[in-house]
């Protein structure tokens, strides 16, 4: 089982490695340069805003490519819509690298922009569900914690690599980085693109998804079931309470990353007049040590239950929401690359590195696909315009941050009352492995 298990691993977490890598290049971009070109004649503020604007289309445009690939995932099978993520989500990154700016096209140039966001947002609204699941139904079920965690982990490895390449373009001449530096992070999504298609191409289907398909066929052929019973039907019809608590669930992840990621490396450099090294160090060391945290809050997941983690979780993004902007404000290199680190490791990555087993649990596998990506990519919507929200909270408190350490503090209210209701769910909340009736032959 285990050079299968492996194999199935690394197809999940390097392929996801990838897709996150185009991702965050878009965020980096959108914090840093995308303002200057693609927005030009308002203030450094309104542009930055502009281009969040934008950031935030992709994330409105997921819950499509969560329809759109949940139903391959749960009918076709979830290698087959993982190939398709690679190939969107990586066209998608490659033409943003060959865009004209506004200079050349004028207002064709956002709008172009806008529209391969939206794809690239598209592409990402299958990759969570996919990644997760092709590794987690591959798992034994009382490792699916560590395993689940390890799709996860490319999330932070994908930001290392995007920070780590936008901080080496950006030791160009500032002229020359907005002339044409930017753009190589961008081009080399081709290759990561290719990477990403053979990596998926060496795993098999899982074994969940063989089962349920059996099942399912079987209860067509005896008319228990309607051949075009789609899972996105079967979600909403039987499954809307689960979703909805799902959506809950995620809030204070999906808030707290990007508030972390795109808000905070742009209130170091606008607000806080820092260099950009200053906030792009930050995200580096809090990335490359979310990395390797993020296994081990899997199997501690394993041990004390996903919903215990992923509680505790939650109360540390609300404790730490105002000791992370009273760090930064200290203005000092090593107090904000504490704050990132301390913020990002024990708050969205704490709560990521669960996730997907948690919710796992809330599904069954003929729906799984489905409820996962629509519930991760719905939440989505709102962590997607945080940083847009965060900016015009920003404005209005007159550059005090305490309305947005505010915002955090609710959203993660809502996440912890979201996992508590999710209890009895499926197998929510069981933290061993449940005794079998005397007499049962079930697994």
């Amino acid at each position: 089982m285990r050079p299968s298990m492996l194999k199935a691993a690394t197809a999940g977490t390097v392929g996801s490695l990838l897709e996150w890598y185009d991702f965050y290049i878009f965020a980096t971009a959108s914090a840093l340069v995308f303002g200057q070109l693609f927005f030009p004649g308002s203030d450094k503020m309104a542009g930055t805003m502009a281009s969040f604007g934008v950031f935030a289309a992709g994330f409105v445009s997921r819950p499509i490519g969560g329809f759109l690939f949940g139903h391959i995932g749960d009918t076709i099978g979830r290698r087959t819509s993982l190939l398709l993520t690679v190939g969107v989500i990586g066209l998608g990154t490659f033409l943003i690298g060959v865009l004209p700016t506004d200079q050349t096209l004028g207002l064709w140039a956002p709008g172009l922009l806008t529209l391969l966001r939206v794809l690239q947002g598209i592409g990402l609204g299958g990759e969570y569900a996919g990644a997760s699941l092709i590794t987690i139904e591959h798992a034994p079920r009382r490792e699916r914690g560590f395993w689940g965690s390890l799709p996860q982990a490319a999330s932070p490895a994908g930001l290392l690599l995007a920070a780590g390449v936008f901080g080496f373009v950006s030791l160009l001449p500032q002229e020359k980085f907005l002339a044409w530096g930017w753009r190589i992070p961008f081009l080399l999504s081709a290759i990561v693109a290719f990477l990403g298609l053979f990596v998926r191409l060496q795993v098999k289907e899982t074994p969940d998804f063989n089962k349920a398909k059996q099942q399912k066929d079987g209860k067509q052929q005896r008319g228990e079931e309607k051949k075009d019973s789609a899972p996105g039907s079967e979600l909403l019809r039987e499954h809307w309470w689960s979703t909805l608590l799902a959506i809950g669930a995620r809030l204070a992840e999906t808030v707290s990353g990007n508030m972390i990621k795109s808000f905070g490396l742009t209130y170091v450099t606008l607000q806080l007049k820092l260099p950009n090294e200053v906030g792009l160090t930050a995200l580096t060391i809090a990335a490359g040590i979310a990395v390797v945290v993020t296994p081990f809050y899997g199997s501690l997941g394993d041990k004390l239950g996903q919903q215990r983690v992923y509680l505790f979780g939650c109360a540390m993004v609300a404790l730490m929401a105002m000791p992370f902007f009273l760090l930064l404000d200290t203005r000092t290199s090593i107090a904000v690359w504490s704050a990132f680190t301390a913020a990002y490791t024990l708050g969205p990555i704490l709560l990521l590195s669960v996730q997907p087993t948690l919710f796992t649990q809330m599904f069954h596998a003929g729906v799984r696909y489905t409820g996962m990506s629509v519930a991760y990519q719905v939440s989505a919507i709102v962590g997607g315009f945080t940083p847009l929200v965060a900016l015009w909270l920003l404005r209005q408190s007159g550059g005090s941050p305490w309305l947005v350490a505010g915002m955090l503090i609710v959203v993660a209210l809502i996440s912890f009352v979201s996992v508590v209701g999710a209890t009895g769910i499926g197998t929510v909340g069981r933290l061993a492995p449940q005794p079998r009736p005397a007499g049962s032959t079930g697994t």
